[in-house]
């Protein structure tokens, strides 16, 4: 049985072909997830061989860390100015769980989950999972700090607010990937808690959020 023949790559630039590479990388992460990240399944992606993805990237680990970087630092991004575009804290902090707690992101969460088990032995992406879940806990803390400043919350400890805030986050929709629980209760579950953290009346957050809807651009 004779083998289809792969059409000639088509030549491009260092960075040109850099880019592709990357880019196939993050698509099969947020399709597949980040264990699916293999030369062989970017070299699929843009119809070229694996040897050419191997020149241009020698060092997996080095890409499965980048390509993770490249996911969820995009999501940061992307929530951080939804959310800041509320003008008070505490209707940043219901739209943020708002956001991550709706089911709409589980794409990115199966990356998240799976960057924890595989930076166990790859220490590149080890160390950028410690980075991106720096940046996301910065977030909420300076959302948690900008409150206590304004008098909407109540803590001596933003940044455990913060870490545990994320925590919960994180574990909940982990669950919710194996529909463990009920994953439609997501974000007033951890509101409840959070609102506890703050020292909110129950369900200050959850009235909140239609609020900060209607005040974004």
């Amino acid at each position: 049985m004779s083998r289809p023949v792969r059409k000639k790559a088509e030549r491009k630039s260092p960075a040109e072909r850099s880019a592709e590479i990357a880019d196939a990388a993050a698509s099969v992460a947020l399709e597949q997830g980040l264990f699916a990240v293999t030369m062989r399944a970017v070299a699929a992606r843009i119809d070229v061989a694996p040897a050419l993805v191997a020149h241009y990237e020698p060092n997996m680990d080095a890409l499965v860390a980048r390509t993770f970087r490249a996911v969820v630092s995009s999501e940061l991004r992307e929530v951080a100015a939804l959310v800041l575009a509320a003008e008070e804290p505490r209707a940043q902090l219901a739209l943020l769980l708002e956001t991550l707690l709706d089911g709409e992101r589980d794409d990115v969460t199966t990356v998240w989950v799976e960057a924890w088990a595989m930076g166990r032995r790859n220490e590149v992406l080890g160390a950028a999972v410690r980075d991106e879940m720096d940046d996301w806990q910065a977030l909420i803390q300076g959302i948690v700090e900008a409150g206590v400043a304004s008098r909407a919350f109540t803590t001596d400890d933003p940044a455990g607010v913060a870490w545990q805030t994320l925590g919960m986050i994180d574990g909940l929709n982990a669950q919710a990937l194996v529909r463990w629980g009920d994953s439609g209760r997501r974000g007033s579950m951890i509101g409840t808690a959070v609102e506890g953290l703050l020292g909110l009346e129950r369900g200050a957050l959850s009235r909140e959020y239609p609020s900060a809807i209607t005040r974004l651009p």
